[in-house]
């Protein structure tokens, strides 16, 4: 039997509480939502692009989206040195979305969901105002405005997702 994109179990975010809390259950309730937006589909119907010329796809998501959390949170709060998952700035910089059609999604998947324990991990016990410097935006950011982002990045990308997801099969909401 073909693999499908496992159902996920979304908790909707904290309508009072502390900031960290608020924040943690935002992007959590995003990170959700875009597996939502893929559960129950196979690796086939993940890899199918929007229309020409875009290369975006549900599986194209979730593979930039796992890129986007190490870059965020391992490589800049923690300051760990990596290399790309799927993509490399110089070399091939929208691999995470162009080189989906030969891609393992049960093993794409599974790098998504390591990435973002491990930026759970870093930011555990960091404090919101603990500030780290981006070399190559040239500015100082705290990791408030790295959680601020994210909620954003993954909103603009869960649109993308709805639309992607009718397309497949015509399922809309969730």
């Amino acid at each position: 039997m073909a693999w499908t994109a496992p159902a996920v179990e979304r908790v909707d975010a904290p309508t009072v509480a502390g900031e960290r809390e608020m924040l943690d259950g935002w992007l959590d309730w995003h990170r959700a939502t875009l597996l939502q937006k893929c559960a129950g589909l196979t690796s086939d119907q993940l890899k199918q692009r929007s229309a020409p010329p875009s290369s975006m796809s549900l599986l194209g998501l979730v593979r930039h989206l796992a890129e986007v959390e190490q870059s965020w949170f391992q490589r800049r709060i923690a300051g760990r040195e990596l290399p790309f998952i799927y993509c490399d700035v110089d070399d091939n910089p929208d691999g995470d979305f162009d080189d989906v059609d030969s891609a393992d999604a049960e093993a794409d998947f599974r790098v998504y969901a390591k990435q973002v324990e491990a930026a759970r991990a870093v930011v555990r016990d960091r404090p919101l105002d603990e500030t780290f410097f981006h070399a190559r935006m040239e500015v100082e950011m705290s990791v408030r405005w790295v959680y601020v982002h994210m909620i954003e990045e993954y909103a603009r990308h869960n649109g993308h997702a709805d639309l992607l997801r009718e397309r497949i099969d015509g399922a809309t909401g969730y």
